[in-house]
Formats: structure tokens, C-alpha cells, sequence
């Protein structure tokens, strides 16, 4: 593979560290070939992309091996039998050391592909944070995310509805979107059953921030 870490491999699923700036499947033009999927497949010509991360976004990707580890993972995902957590380093420190931000989200069509909150058409969406740690200097904060459901740009949109939009977001992070050289958004954990052993797997991708 081309310049991805790889922290599990085995006959059924692959784990890979997505790095930042690279896309998770090929886009739509000449420019947008290269891709989390491709590189993987050029050693492992049966890996499938089970879920996405955002380009901007680093950390943990699952790939299956096959058509059929991909039926079963990509069950497991949309019945929220995966546990997953990002960690984010976000403008201003939240009131509350944790809760939920419960907004309806749906896309922004004339600005795709920004999406919006929406309390008349928006799909449910909640995320749940906690806050591990500030630093006053630099007034921001380290937060744990965890998507309960798993809309586009979730963690993006609802952190920035609630006024700590993550730094160096360039679609939603307002005044702080020039204030990191990267999207500080990361796939740090996913844990999961493996679905052909049965055996609990778990993994950690400390984030390079």
C-alpha cells in the first residue's frame, strides 16, 4: 500500500489509519482518482469500503475482505453495532463537561456539500461529547465525539450549531477555519464483533494533534 498505515489485516477485514486530505472512495474527475479505497486495493484487490470518513478527516477505516464481509459489516454499522469515538480540538470550552446536541440535519442544496440544521426537513441526528481537556491560552478544547447516528459532516455541523466549531474546518468553522493547517477532527477508537470469529475487537489511533 501507498503511504497507509495499516493496524490489522487478516482473511476477512482490514483496519486502516486514513490520513488527512485523502478521500475515502474515488470522486467524480481525473483529480479526484486517488483514494483510501485504491491504494488499499493495489495489495489487497478484495478490500471493500464497509464506511466512509471525510477527506479532511484522519483516523480508523474498516475494510471488508469480499462481498460477503461486506453484507455482514455494513449490517453491523447500520445497527449501530459498532462503537466508534473522534476526538476534535474545538473553539471555546463547552458550559457542560458532557451532553447530547440533538439538531436535525439534512443537506444545504444551493451550497452543496455543506449540509445544515433543519427543524423542518432535517433527519435526526445526535452526537454525544465530552470534554477532555481546555487550554485557556488558546481558548479550545479537546472534546470526545460519539456519533449515535451517522449523517454527513455530523460531528461538523453540530459542533459548530452549538458555537465550537472545530478548528481548521473550512466549511464550518467560521473565524477558526484558518486556525489549524488541518480539519483537527479524528477517528480515534472503533470497536466491534468480529463478524466471522465472534471475538471482541477493539482499536485505538491516537490522534496527531
Amino acid at each position: 500500500m501507498i503511504n497507509l498505515e495499516l493496524l490489522y489485516q487478516d482473511a476477512f477485514l482490514l483496519v486502516v489509519n486514513k490520513p488527512a486530505g485523502l478521500l475515502s472512495v474515488p470522486g467524480r474527475g481525473a483529480d479526484k482518482t486517488d483514494s483510501l479505497a485504491t491504494r488499499v486495493q493495489v495489495r489487497f484487490a478484495d478490500a471493500l469500503i464497509v464506511h466512509r470518513l471525510d477527506r479532511d478527516t484522519s483516523g480508523l477505516l474498516v475494510l471488508a475482505r469480499g462481498a460477503a464481509m461486506h453484507r455482514l459489516l455494513s449490517m453491523a454499522f447500520a445497527a449501530r453495532e459498532v462503537n466508534k469515538r473522534y476526538v476534535a480540538r474545538v473553539a471555546g470550552k463547552p458550559e457542560q463537561t458532557a451532553g447530547e446536541i440533538n439538531l436535525p440535519i439534512i443537506v444545504d442544496w444551493p451550497n452543496r456539500p455543506k449540509q445544515h440544521v433543519n427543524y423542518a426537513t432535517g433527519k435526526p441526528s445526535l452526537t454525544r461529547y465530552s470534554l477532555l481537556n481546555n487550554d485557556d491560552a488558546s481558548n479550545t478544547s479537546l472534546l470526545e465525539l460519539e456519533p449515535v447516528t451517522g449523517r454527513t459532516h455530523q460531528l461538523r455541523v453540530h459542533l459548530s450549531a452549538i458555537g465550537h466549531p472545530i478548528l481548521g474546518d473550512t466549511l464550518y468553522g467560521g473565524d477558526v477555519s484558518n486556525a489549524a493547517e488541518r480539519l483537527l477532527l479524528h477517528a480515534r477508537l472503533l470497536s466491534f464483533t468480529h463478524p466471522h470469529s465472534n471475538a471482541p475487537l477493539q482499536f485505538i489511533c491516537e490522534p496527531p494533534f
